[in-house]
């Protein structure tokens, strides 16, 4: 709940005592919760002092907290046309216009007062998708993991995405971005066929453009087709030496293909490139494991546990070390991460 500016105090001592005993009772009932009490008694004390901006303030904020937005717009325009620099009338007319669903209107009074998830909201509503992306983000560094910042995030990030994809497919509807961006949206739709399609006009069309062969190789993981999955891995290493991404990918291909020393080598590459990816240590992990190489397996998988502690991959990782310690006789320690394992796994 917002905590609305109730002004008060010097404000009024130039006013009459008729107008400060409307104020102290409105204060009084809405201290009670008897809102309609308050909003009669500082509408009587703004049609006695139709100069005071306090008066106004206080009857725009009992609208607001009962919800009479109609009511609450034009006392608070009132009060900042008497005073323009009060930065609490301004945040209220914000939330006071984007309840009425005038967000346009909102935008700026919600920029004066920098309340910066009301403005997002206002922003997406308003089709700004690009300045509501900006001020989401900046309201979740305040409020991380808010459930409703997370939803207007993803919708203003969504329709930002469709936007520009949708003038991709207009714009230029033969490039290779176009035919991979409808290929992405063909491989999430499970039709493989014309997405691997789509992809491979895309290669014809601009065969070193980054990412086409990785999404490509990604889908024939998607079928477990390691083969034709470790060929587009290739190209897309050869392309961008540098992506952890890729060399992950081709790492985990080379080890669903059994070819052990080769996935460790790119394995080890992309924990270089871009260290304690957890995904990374536990295929690090594994391979190391499979090649009996167990001090360096339960380092990984050690590592992972460090920073994952209660994830899906923490719970292989902590199976992983229970076969290890079994294998060891370490029986104490196997029963241990056995039972770790099956608190995360449900087992």
């Amino acid at each position: 709940m917002h905590r609305w500016l109730l002004a008060t105090g010097l404000a009024w001592q130039a006013v009459s005592p008729e107008v400060v005993e409307h104020a102290r009772a409105g204060l009084a009932a809405q201290q009670q919760g008897h809102l309609a009490d308050a909003i009669s008694e500082f509408r009587k004390a703004s049609e006695l002092a139709p100069q005071l901006p306090a008066a106004f303030v206080n009857l725009g904020a009992a609208c607001l907290q009962n919800h009479q937005y109609p009511d609450a717009i034009p006392a608070l325009k009132r009060a900042l046309e008497l005073n323009p620099d009060l930065v609490g009338a301004h945040q209220m007319l914000g939330y006071a216009l984007l309840a009425q669903g005038y967000a346009a209107e909102a935008i700026p009074h919600l920029q004066q007062s920098q309340t910066m998830d009301a403005l997002g909201i206002a922003q997406l509503k308003a089709g700004n998708l690009s300045d509501a992306v900006a001020s989401l983000q900046a309201a979740l560094k305040a409020r991380p993991g808010d459930p409703d910042l997370l939803y207007y995030l993803g919708r203003a990030g969504g329709l930002l995405s469709k936007n520009a994809f949708d003038a991709l497919e207009s714009g230029a509807p033969n490039a290779a971005r176009a035919h991979q961006a409808l290929a992405e949206n063909l491989a999430a739709l499970k039709r493989t066929g014309e997405a691997e399609s789509e992809f491979k006009q895309a290669i014809a069309a601009r065969s070193d453009a980054p990412g086409i062969h990785l999404e490509l190789g990604r889908l024939y993981t998607s079928t477990s087709d390691w083969s034709k999955a470790e060929e587009q891995f290739r190209a897309e290493c050869k392309l961008q030496p540098g992506d952890a991404e890729a060399a992950y990918d081709l790492g985990q291909t080379l080890l669903q293909q059994g070819k052990l020393p080769e996935a460790r080598a790119e394995l080890q590459r992309a924990q270089q490139l871009r260290p304690d990816m957890p995904e990374t240590l536990y295929l690090l992990g594994k391979t190391a494991s499979l090649q009996g190489d167990a001090a360096a397996a339960e380092q990984s998988w050690k590592t992972l546990l460090a920073q994952e502690g209660q994830s899906s991959l923490a719970a292989q990782a902590h199976f992983g070390l229970a076969t290890l310690y079994r294998k060891q006789g370490r029986t104490a320690e196997a029963a241990r991460e056995t039972e770790e394992f099956r608190k995360l796994s449900g087992k």
